[in-house]
């Protein structure tokens, strides 16, 4: 237990520190929301990758989606390297800080409102991204519960407020650089512990060699009623339409969300998006794949983890927990900061981008007379506290109420936020960096049928009703539903549609076409 505390107490001190110590770097909005613009390409990769992977992956996804398809989550993990991070920030990253900067916007809902020429964009993006946070943002106290109950045996309410009280502080002293600076020592942290963490329980299991032969003694009966052995070490598992759908949600649905995005505003310059996408390319990799890969383990723990009522289900959140429990108290506490460093970086991030979305889009563009930028400082560190405190509510709330059983298990919480932002964000987000002729319907279309699909699955969902088809009703499947009926809708609606003035249209584009003159050594010519 003291080396447990210890660990805890030194993580907290240096999170803390960082965020006193970047307090001149947060003095005005620029600083504190985008961290100046000029943030290199370290910082840059692992605030990408750490706001990309949390406790609801960790502990939510590896877990359930490792029960379901055994090693052949995997691929989860290879699909958010490849498709989340190295796809994302060649195909996103240069050409949104080029056109960011260029239009002078400094959040996604600023970005559709300048691209596309409409405040009501602007308008209803900014809340549509804070409240379908809310439910991502629970959801990563939730992965922390079952793993601090286990280690310390502390109540879940005071580990979320603990939490949500040591991530305010930071993110209000120190803004974005703040938060960058910490997402990389965790990011580290999460690198050495994952790799660790897997060793060691493949260790307490034989070794891999034995603990995948333990698992191919596994089998499954598919629907046509044959029996399926070995399902969970084979190649693409037992259920390939749902690994696609897990794949695509987790590794596409990132181009769409804002507190990802975000990150390809700040960076420094040309080089730093080269370097960026290596890094964050590799950093998925290990922490991603490391992750599922642990998970696809989970079935030889079988005898130890908790059960719904039926005896059969399992509680999805508690097969992570479970698998490190036999691990030495060091190990135990490297968890806990692993885990906790995954958790608070995501959280960092969420209410930094849910502040100052809701203050510089929704509510200084209502407001007839200027805003001093003091005092849009205070709205934004105000709102930071509200939207961690209701995320926190809402945390305790629903661990605390059993009832509520369609959303408990984290993937689910996270399926509804990712697939709602993805919907209605990916499709007009792409589109506006790349087509000149996307029209505002377009965007207001792919913005509503986003929310409608999420939110009716939502619907269904606590009401026990099946949307759809079985296979929609799952929030993943949803999402990409979703995901994939935006790009379809942006381009056809578009050609029916007036898009903006063709002058307007030029001006926005001409950002990719300026000329500048650079030295002979950063550019060798023909």
């Amino acid at each position: 237990m003291f080396v447990k505390i210890l660990f805890l107490v030194i993580f907290f001190a240096v999170m803390l520190a960082i965020g006193i110590y970047c307090r001149r770097h947060a003095s005005d909005v620029n600083g504190f929301v985008l961290g100046g613009r000029s943030v290199g390409p370290w910082l840059t990769a692992f605030a990408y990758g750490t706001s990309y992977f949390s406790a609801v992956i960790f502990i939510g996804y590896a877990g359930q989606f490792g029960w379901e398809f055994g090693l052949a989550s995997t691929w989860i993990g290879l699909g958010n390297a490849f498709i989340g991070s190295l796809l994302a920030w060649n195909i996103l990253g240069r050409r949104t800080r080029v056109m960011s900067q260029h239009l002078g916007s400094a959040t996604m809902p600023d970005f559709f409102g300048k691209r596309f020429g409409s405040s009501g964009l602007k308008l209803a993006s900014s809340v549509i991204i804070f409240i379908f946070l809310i439910p991502y943002t629970a959801s990563l106290y939730n992965g922390l519960s079952r793993l601090f109950n286990m280690a310390f045996s502390i109540d879940y309410v005071w580990c979320v407020l603990g939490m949500a009280a040591l991530t305010g502080a930071y993110v209000l002293f120190g803004g974005y650089m703040a938060t960058a600076i910490n997402d990389f020592l965790q990011g580290l942290i999460m690198l050495v512990g994952i790799v660790v963490v897997v060793v060691a329980v493949l260790k307490s299991q034989g070794g891999l060699m034995e603990a995948i032969a333990n698992m191919s003694a596994e089998s499954v009966t598919t629907e046509s009623g044959t029996l399926f052995s070995g399902a969970f070490t084979s190649f693409f598992g037992p259920d390939l339409p749902g690994l696609i759908g897990v794949i695509l949600l987790t590794s596409l649905g990132t181009w769409g969300l804002p507190q990802m995005i975000g990150k390809f505003y700040t960076i420094k310059n040309e080089a730093a998006i080269h370097k960026g996408t290596v890094i964050s390319t590799l950093f998925a990799l290990v922490v991603a794949g490391g992750c599922y890969f642990l998970g696809g383990f989970g079935r030889l723990f079988a005898d130890s983890i908790e059960y719904k009522a039926d005896g059969v289900t399992p509680i999805y959140d508690s097969i992570i927990p479970t698998m490190l429990e036999g691990l030495s108290p060091v190990l135990i506490a490297l968890v806990v900061i692993l885990v906790l460093s995954a958790s608070m970086s995501t959280l960092s991030s969420l209410v930094l981008t849910s502040g100052s979305t809701l203050t510089l889009d929704f509510i200084v563009p209502m407001r007839k007379k200027p805003i001093p930028e003091q005092k849009q400082m205070l709205i934004i560190r105000l709102l930071i506290v509200f939207f961690i405190a209701i995320s926190a509510a809402i945390a305790i709330y629903q661990i605390k109420s059993p009832s509520v059983t369609s959303v408990t298990f984290i993937a689910q919480l996270m399926g509804v936020s990712w697939g709602a932002l993805a919907g209605a964000f990916m499709a007009p987000f792409l589109y506006g960096l790349y087509m000149k002729r996307v029209s505002p319907a377009a965007v207001w279309v792919c913005f509503i049928s986003g929310v409608l699909i999420m939110s009716a699955n939502l619907i269904c969902n606590l009401t026990g009703h099946v949307f759809f088809t079985e296979f929609l009703t799952s929030p993943i499947n949803a999402g990409v539903l979703a995901m994939l009926v935006g790009l379809i809708l942006v381009p056809v609606v578009s050609f029916f549609t007036p898009s903006l003035p063709a002058t307007r249209t030029e001006q926005i584009f001409a950002c990719y076409g300026h000329e500048v003159t650079v030295e002979i050594t950063d550019s060798l010519g023909k």
